[in-house]
């Protein structure tokens, strides 16, 4: 695989600790515990740190505006370059792109990323229906699509428990997910409350306080760390408008094209055998399979039958969210940045029990907005693997 660009090694990866609501910490004491940890993980200090990138879902979520004037102290900003990114809940993800670019562009050597959402102090359902009351939020807006594809795909409606069940007991294996939930089951997805139908309570995300942290470095810097680094193979970022005549809100579009252009930037013919292990942005639970085929992973109406086969399991020959994914955390800011974090530490093999035994080419996908943006990146544990 030719690349122009400069090599990106992650180094350095750190969330926030296993606690749905952080009232313990600021919200500079938050980002800060994140920060402290990619740190202390890549072997570096404060001082280290040429560049940082921050990035949040909108401003709104907790009332203040431009954050990164106020958090530069807590990041060891000051006088050092600081750039903001926002694209709705993707933005983790984007977030990490756009700070990988510091690096293959040969900006900066050492870059601090961070992302974050302290949803205790704010309003995310004021935030996500734009402040207008009434709003139906995000899992109102999405039910219709998951309904859409349950219809077209002729999937059976227990699809959805089982990802509920499967990401929440691999969730349990993760110290730093946020909702520990050991004896859910099948039954108890199917019997809890439905919020938006097809919805139910337990397939849904929760809403956190929490931020997740990655130090990033040159090719130089990655082969000299002191732990294995996971090397950014490609990325891509898509977007297109969230309502026009004839959208395929359950295929979109953008989501299509972004993942084409990262596996030819990659060197990926057939991702289901080429990648080992995925972290995917499922907030609830029916996107799993939809993903799965929006980004051409499996084939139409498919995905579901990977799901209902065991393929997606932490065991089985396409795990996704060993991590327990979005399901288990979802401070939104951040939970883009937590995929692409964990995608790395797969390849680190730095995972901990949630570790796929032999990984070593992981995808992260991100989306936001009204499944209008996305990014994405695989990163391997080899600077240049052979994908044949």
């Amino acid at each position: 695989m030719a690349t122009a660009h400069e090599p990106c090694a992650i180094v350095g990866f750190g969330q926030t600790k296993h606690k749905k609501r952080r009232d313990d910490l600021s919200l500079p004491g938050l980002v800060r515990e994140a920060a402290e940890r990619a740190l202390d993980d890549a072997g570096m200090t404060w001082s280290d740190i040429e560049a940082v990138v921050i990035g949040k879902a909108p401003d709104p979520f907790e009332g203040v505006m431009m954050p990164e004037l106020s958090l530069a102290d807590a990041l060891a900003a000051v006088g050092k370059p600081m750039m903001r990114v926002h694209t709705a809940g993707s933005v983790g993800g984007s977030t990490s792109i756009v700070a990988s670019s510091l690096i293959m562009g040969r900006r900066h050597q050492r870059v601090l990323t961070v992302a974050y959402e302290k949803q205790s102090e704010g309003n995310a359902q004021w935030g996500l229906a734009g402040g207008r009351s009434g709003g139906m939020g995000a899992g109102g807006i999405f039910a219709p699509w998951m309904r859409s594809y349950i219809r077209g795909s002729g999937a059976p409606e227990h699809i959805g428990w089982k990802v509920a069940v499967k990401d929440r007991l691999n969730a349990v294996k993760n110290p730093y997910a946020h909702l520990q939930l050991p004896d859910i089951t099948i039954e108890k997805v199917k019997e809890s409350p439905m919020l938006w139908e097809p919805i139910h309570f337990l397939e849904s995300c929760p809403s956190s306080d929490g931020a997740a942290a990655m130090v990033l470095t040159d090719e130089e810097g990655g082969r000299a760390a002191s732990k294995p680094p996971a090397w950014v193979l490609g990325t891509a970022m898509r977007s297109e408008l969230g309502s026009f005549p004839g959208r395929d809100t359950v295929r979109p579009q953008a989501g299509v094209e972004c993942a084409e252009m990262l596996y030819k930037e990659v060197g990926i013919t057939n991702p289901r055998e080429q990648i080992d292990v995925a972290e995917l942005y499922v907030p609830f639970s029916w996107y799993e399979p939809m993903w799965l085929e929006g980004h051409d992973i499996a084939g139409p109406g498919e995905g579901w039958k990977m799901v209902d086969s065991g393929e997606t399991e932490i065991t089985g020959s396409f795990p996704v969210n060993p991590s327990g994914g979005v399901l288990s955390s979802n401070p939104i800011g951040a939970s883009g940045m937590l995929r692409f974090g964990e995608a790395a530490q797969q390849v680190r093999g730095q995972a901990g029990e949630h570790q796929v035994p032999g990984a070593k080419v992981a995808l992260a996908q991100a989306y936001g907005g009204a499944a209008q943006y996305f990014a994405m990146w695989v990163v391997s544990s080899e600077l240049q693997p052979s994908l044949s």
